[in-house]
């Protein structure tokens, strides 16, 4: 077994089954079993060590859900509590009537992974050994015997559970902590050891970006060919797609012959069934397997994200123990019990673009298996389907998603970013810009928008270097696979030969304005939409009947009219392009034979009219159906629809009037017009109306036209849109969806007027605390954590306090998290009675997730299991209450803190504001 796998088996945590059925017991008089077991496994059984004892409970009709999970391994360990002047008292298990425990069982660590696990690391010369959280490494280094005060006075933190913050501080100081140990080392290993640990964030991004790559080829490449088989198969190679199914036959303009005529390999479904040709019947055969395939596909999607990636089947070892149907007893005894907080809604990981959603997780929260490898196959599986069966969707947002998904798998090999959830979010910032990056061929703007509209936390030293490394990686991998086989790494792409004209700064400015009208207008209403009609209605209880509806009603509406059929991708581009004189490929009828005619520009402006009006009102009630789903390509379609009339009809003026004083910079010429440029122009301001980016969509849509030729008009365009949808709705269609679904996101660009609302307004009085001046037993702090945890409060704990010596009220002492309360109890659950300790001078010498410090026995065995000291704050961020309200959120926004305890101006203890609170708070005050 490599050092890598030890390191990773050690930080495994304990089975949450385990730590509840622990709990449980406290206080009874059934047997528990202190250690899950497992089988002997000689494989993994360190050499020389003693062979491991069956486990045989005391009570078998007690025990039997123990027994249940007795092959489930834990991970770190507590010592048992020595007592030298009794021989017979020296192992904590023999006390009880328990058979001492000769082995330590480790596993490795998956969020997205059931209880069962592989076989487990095993060492046995430690009797007596009890499970802790192993998430935070032990204070004191093997290799010196200086103790790192920073991270002991800070105390160890047990695994986040899914929807608690993480503690941004304690995540810092832990790595500061870890760097340090490594530059104290000397030696030539020490030495090349931190050379490899500072190049291990290079390394995995740029595995990231390949992977990232890789897989965007193979959606790319399966959504092509699924979604052309709605119409026909290619008859000589049935696997590939309508593009690579015919010769491609370059013309001068880069069309193709798939393009522009006929492909005689292509056969249709009418053609399959010997339909004659320009027959009705034809028609309806075609349109029944388009819409057959089409509501299949969908389906498939729709069953894939349903089933496999469904919030309630993501069981972790991570999760919380005390928050069961188990408890309710236990509660009802409690004094006071608070109100039960709200059920927490049920999530479909795979559902939607995943931006919102990366965006909370990258703000400091924790939505365990959101980005796990069932969550990545579903997400990239469903998204080729989705978007394949014709729905008015887009796969560009999604691979944000996937390129998490990635990041977040790959991070995971390695301890510095396994047990570090702050140091991890550095990778996934960087992921997203390689999901931007393979989305729209275009690395810079992929840093820049994981840098605007993702990231919370992106220092640029570190993050954006490693963000545009790892875009670049994307870029480059996708660009030699090719998987639109034209040698562009999008479809859309296009250039342009002509500069643009003063005067068409004017329709520029009232595409930016209609852009972002429509931007405001189409968040409202499809936020309305998803509140009250898809929550509201049978909708809600039904979701696959509302993805086959609205998959039939696209395909009714959409069959029809050309530019609705086509996919969304290929629309843009063709209305992206400039038409060429003389050319054979007029771009599904968009270059019109003679502009000046109103009889020949009238057809088109209407069928593009129409296109926009089917493809904006599908978008609307489309977003948020339970299937893979992007907002970047239909909202460019609408743009670019609105932007080609706009540019058809400038045409139309200026071959009706080329002398006119408005065109005189033209100088004759009749094609100095592009209508592609006003549909760029169109789109650009669409998609920022939509989601309210700025910079980084402008460098998107530059790199997309390899010029900055047209900078001015794309940022104006851009800068209005935003503008507009702003002042219509202040929030943009991530933050619609974030309040919708009710994800704990801080905005930290968000400002807030205070008005005379003070600290004391705020802060929670009434919390559970630890008194040191009473007696505290394992059972009294049970109940206590029973009452704390059944409001729903993931990042709840307990301030622990002392009398004052004057007696005038209450000092702070610590704080301690309801997590590591758990994992504490649930070592000790065996004795009810037993008095807990918690005191500031505990020297931590404990080993929480190194195999070789646990082999220090004769140090371990000194340490007492009933001081949770080590799990204690003892610095806990701390305000006065006439503190301004604006320092307070700067503490949760700027440092991450994940509580702030509040005292008097005298130091006396008044509350705590953890930041659900404060985000509940900041809530309310919005409203008002």
């Amino acid at each position: 077994m490599t050092g890598l796998e030890t390191s990773r088996q050690a930080s495994a945590p304990s089975p949450t089954t385990w730590r509840r059925e622990r709990l449980l017991r406290i206080g009874s008089s059934a047997a528990v079993q202190t250690l899950p077991a497992a089988a002997p496994d000689g494989d993994n059984c360190i050499s020389g060590q003693y062979s491991p004892q069956e486990f045989q409970p005391t009570e078998a009709a007690d025990d039997s859900l123990l027994q249940r999970h007795s092959s489930i391994q834990s991970y770190g360990t507590l010592p048992a509590r020595r007592r030298p002047h009794n021989k017979h008292s020296l192992n904590f298990n023999t006390r009880r009537g328990l058979p001492s425990l000769d082995i330590l069982h480790r596993s490795s660590s998956n969020p997205a992974t059931p209880l069962d696990s592989p076989s487990a690391f095993r060492y046995s010369g430690l009797g007596g050994q009890r499970p802790i959280s192993a998430y935070d490494e032990h204070f004191q280094s093997k290799d010196d015997d200086e103790t790192d005060i920073d991270a002991k006075i800070n105390g160890i933190r047990v695994w986040y559970s899914s929807f608690s913050s993480i503690d941004w501080l304690h995540d810092a100081i832990k790595d500061s902590v870890r760097f340090s140990r490594l530059r104290r080392r000397k030696s030539l290993k020490a030495r090349l050891r931190l050379l490899f640990d500072k190049s291990l964030g290079w390394l995995i991004v740029t595995i990231v970006g390949f992977l990232t790559a890789l897989v965007a080829f193979f959606v790319v490449r399966s959504e092509q060919w699924l979604f052309d088989l709605k119409e026909g198969y290619c008859s000589v190679a049935w696997w590939k797609a309508r593009r690579f199914c015919c010769p491609q036959l370059e013309y001068e303009d880069n069309s193709t012959l798939a393009e522009t005529e006929a492909c005689p390999a292509w056969a249709t479904w009418s053609q399959f069934f010997s339909q004659p040709e320009g027959s009705h019947t034809e028609q309806l055969v075609g349109y029944i397997s388009y819409t057959v395939i089409a509501l299949t596909l969908a389906l498939i999607s729709c069953l894939l994200t349903i089933y496999l990636t469904k919030s309630t089947t993501f069981v972790t070892r991570k999760e919380s123990g005390v928050r069961g149907s188990e408890f309710s007893d236990l509660d009802n005894k409690v004094s006071d019990p608070p109100d039960a907080g709200p059920m927490r809604k049920v999530m479909y990981y795979a559902a939607g673009s995943g931006i919102p959603e990366i965006k909370t997780i990258l703000s400091g929260f924790v939505i365990h298996g959101y980005l796990g490898g069932r969550t990545l196959f579903t997400k990239s599986v469903g998204l080729a389907l989705s978007v394949a069966s014709g729905l008015s969707l887009g796969k560009e947002g999604p691979f944000v998603h996937i390129a998490s998904c990635i990041g977040n798998i790959v991070s995971r090999i390695t301890n510095k970013y396994e047990t570090n959830e702050a140091k991890r979010r550095e990778i996934l910032s960087a992921a997203c810009a390689a999901g931007v990056a393979v989305a729209f061929g275009a690395p810079i703007g992929g840093t820049l928008f994981s840098l605007e509209e993702v990231s919370y936390f992106f220092p640029p030293k570190v993050v954006m270097w490693r963000s545009f490394f790892c875009a670049m990686i994307a870029a480059i991998t996708l660009k030699v696979l090719d998987p639109f086989g034209t040698g562009k790494l999008v479809l859309f792409q296009v250039t342009y030969d002509k500069d643009w004209h003063a005067y068409e700064l004017l329709p520029f400015l009232f595409l930016g304005l209609l852009g972002g009208v429509y931007g405001a207008y189409f968040s409202k209403l499809n936020y309305r939409w998803s509140k009250h009609v898809r929550n509201g209605t049978w909708m809600k209880s039904h979701p696959i009947a509302e993805v086959l509806l609205i998959t039939f009603a696209t395909t009714l509406l959409c069959f029809l009219n050309p530019y609705t059929r086509m996919g969304g991708t290929e629309l843009v581009y063709n209305l992206f392009s400039e038409c060429q004189t003389g050319s054979r490929n007029s771009h599904s009828g968009l270059c019109i034979v003679d502009p000046g005619s109103f009889e020949h520009t009238w057809p088109v402006i209407r069928a593009i009219l129409i296109a926009m009006l089917v493809k904006a009102t599908l978008t609307i009630v489309t977003f948020g159906i339970k299937v893979p789903a992007g907002i970047f390509i239909p909202s460019l379609g609408v743009g670019a629809c609105a932007g080609r009339v706009v540019g058809i009809i400038m045409q139309w003026l200026q071959m009706r009037n080329p002398d006119g004083i408005v065109f005189q910079s033209c100088r004759g010429n009749l094609d100095c017009i592009i209508p592609g440029l006003y549909a760029m122009v169109g789109a650009a301001a669409t998609l920022s109306g939509v989601t309210r980016t700025t910079v980084s969509l402008a460098v998107i849509m530059f790199e997309l036209t390899d010029t900055l030729t047209y900078a001015v008009p794309v940022m104006l365009s851009v800068l209005v849109a935003k503008t507009v949808a702003d002042a219509l709705e202040p929030k943009g269609i991530y933050d619609l969806v974030i309040e919708l679904n009710q994800l704990p996101y801080l905005d930290s660009k968000h400002e807030y007027l205070w008005g005379n609302v003070q600290i004391n307004d705020i802060v929670s009085k009434d919390v559970e605390i630890i008194r040191l001046d009473r007696k505290n037993t394992v059972e009294s702090l049970r109940d206590q954590l029973i009452s704390i945890s059944s409001n729903g409060n993931d990042d709840s704990g307990f301030p622990i306090l002392k009398r004052d010596n004057d007696d005038e009220g209450m000092r702070m002492v610590g704080y301690i998290g309801a997590n590591e309360l758990e994992h504490a109890l649930s070592v000790v659950a065996d004795s009810a009675e037993e008095e807990v300790h918690f005191h500031t001078t505990y020297s931590h010498n404990l080993a929480a997730s190194s195999i070789s410090s646990l082999m220090e026995a004769a140090q371990l065995l000194n340490s007492d299991p009933f001081d949770f000291s080590v799990y204690m704050d003892e610095a806990p961020l701390t305000v006065q209450n006439n503190c301004p309200m604006e320092m307070v959120h700067q503490f949760f926004v700027k440092l991450g803190a994940r509580y702030v305890v509040i005292t008097d101006t005298d130091g006396l203890y008044e509350g705590v504001i953890d930041k659900k609170t404060w985000l509940a708070f900041l809530s309310g005050l919005e409203e008002k």
